[in-house]
């Protein structure tokens, strides 16, 4: 999940807050971020609606926001 991290840090918040946003452990987001697990659809979708951007972005599938 590259594109996680990226968004996060453009965005100014940190895992723990971005944890409590999204429900999670700040490990989990952890674990995302390094790519030793991968998020849900549901919360995949989450993550999509939150930095309003495409799955297709998030997923680095395509280039455009």
């Amino acid at each position: 999940m590259i594109k996680l991290k990226e968004l996060r840090e453009a965005s100014n918040i940190t895992q723990i807050e971005l944890a409590k946003i999204l429900n999670v452990s700040n490990t989990t987001i952890s674990n995302w971020e390094r790519g030793y697990r991968e998020p849900d659809i549901n919360s995949l979708i989450k993550i999509a609606d939150y930095f309003n951007v495409s799955l297709d972005y998030l997923l680095n599938r395509n280039i455009k926001k």
